[in-house]
């Protein structure tokens, strides 16, 4: 089984969705926030996003739910190959999960731009307390999060890696994600492609509904449990 999320399951964890009535884009301008050109031009921006906001939802509130711990105790059965996520969030990991594929990258680890190294956004935080934008203490440059902005490609090796995973399994299991957002979206065409049962978690319908073999509109952190606590049926086994 690979499993492929996006923001829905987080959105369980108190992170709220993009594009929702009440999601983020709703409240901040992702033009500014989000877009590569926008934050090299003014990343002053995104870094009050980072502290009004990005921050103290990641690490002063937001707490892995059921759903993203049945995921991980699938992976500890050896039921689950890994995680494709869309989310930046790191909080499969912090589940237990241990491979995970982030297409979109991950907010807690920052990067210079001119020199590299990496920072964590607990250490940049203290940093923007004195300035906005940080910058590296090594070399000056600008610090950016290790996630994809508008504008930017996503991670090849990322991408290799979920397609991989898409083709060799069984069963694609889509949980909290609009399947709106591409080439991400392509990925569970591909799995079914090639052969694996689709089945899609998602509080809404989805425009994959009708490809996938089953489709459950709930929510994942009561979905998911529920289903691994399940028995699996018992076959007959023929008389000799």
């Amino acid at each position: 089984m690979v499993a492929f999320t996006g923001a829905g399951i987080s959105e369980e964890s108190g992170i709220p969705t993009y594009r929702d009535t009440n999601g983020l884009w709703t409240k901040y301008d992702p033009s500014k926030y989000a877009s590569i050109d926008y934050f090299l031009q003014d990343p002053s921006y995104y870094w009050h996003f980072f502290r009004e906001v990005r921050y103290p939802l990641l690490f002063e509130s937001a707490q892995p739910n059921p759903g993203h711990l049945a995921l991980a105790d699938l992976e500890r059965t050896g039921k689950l190959r890994c995680v494709i996520t869309q989310n930046i969030d790191g909080l499969h990991q912090e589940a237990g999960s241990t491979r995970v594929i982030e297409l979109h990258g991950n907010t807690r680890i920052i990067r210079c731009l001119e020199c590299s190294k990496e920072f964590t956004a607990e250490k940049v935080y203290e940093m923007t307390e004195t300035r906005i934008p940080p910058l590296c203490t090594d070399c000056g440059g600008l610090l950016k999060p290790a996630v994809v902005f508008f504008g930017e490609q996503l991670p090849q090796d990322a991408v290799h890696d979920a397609y991989a995973e898409a083709e060799a399994c069984d069963l694609f299991l889509v949980v909290g994600s609009s399947l709106v957002v591409y080439p991400a979206a392509h990925i569970p065409v591909r799995a079914k492609e090639c052969g694996a049962r689709l089945v899609i978690i998602n509080k809404e319908p989805t425009v994959m509904d009708t490809l996938a073999d089953a489709v459950l509109n709930a929510k994942a952190g009561t979905t998911l449990p529920q289903i691994i606590a399940t028995p699996a049926p018992q076959r007959n086994t023929p008389k000799t």
